[in-house]
């Protein structure tokens, strides 16, 4: 009985971290994002109410507000895994929570399985971006290392998704999810 509340508890433990990192690294993608796209208006302005006297321009802005809302939801959704899920009550409205838990967990094996199958694609991109010297279109950085962060990602997604699981199926545990009608 002991060990396994220790197993559960070193479980929601590693939930519980890597949420926080996923969040920290989406914040920052998300603070990154808004900068560029902050900074990007802000120049055009400049150079229209100037009448291009001052021309500053943010070289590539729409490729790297592409790629930072790309790590930015990766990570959003790795670390709200949990609480993201809509259940629809037409077959369990009557089971107990328990069950519905168990069930949740069951599905959250699917997410695993997304998590996994994103990362074994991406990792095999950043390979391929990285022997054929890949690079974005407008600021020529190279691709290997954003496949490969993507890739990370989504293993947190899977690897978070497989913890939750874990929760639901051996220990009923679950997050309120949100109700469809």
């Amino acid at each position: 009985m002991q060990s396994t509340l220790h197993f559960q508890h070193i479980l929601n433990r590693a939930s519980h971290w890597l949420a926080l990192i996923c969040r920290l690294i989406a914040g920052i993608a998300l603070i990154g994002l808004l900068a560029v796209t902050i900074a990007d208006v802000s120049t055009r302005y400049l150079a229209r109410v100037t009448e291009g006297a001052i021309s500053l321009r943010v070289s590539g802005s729409v490729e790297l507000v592409s790629y930072l809302m790309l790590f930015a939801l990766l990570a959003a959704m790795s670390a709200n895994v949990e609480k993201s899920q809509v259940v629809v009550e037409a077959f369990s409205h009557r089971l107990p929570q328990t069950i519905k838990n168990r069930l949740q967990g069951l599905y959250f094996l699917g997410f695993m399985a997304l998590g996994l199958i994103l990362f074994v694609g991406l990792w095999d991109s950043a390979a391929a971006a990285a022997r054929h010297g890949t690079t974005t279109q407008d600021l020529r950085l190279p691709m290997g290392p954003i496949y490969q962060l993507a890739a990370v990602l989504s293993l947190l997604l899977g690897l978070r998704s497989f913890i939750h699981a874990l929760l639901g199926i051996l220990y009923g545990k679950g997050e309120e999810a949100a109700h469809g009608e």
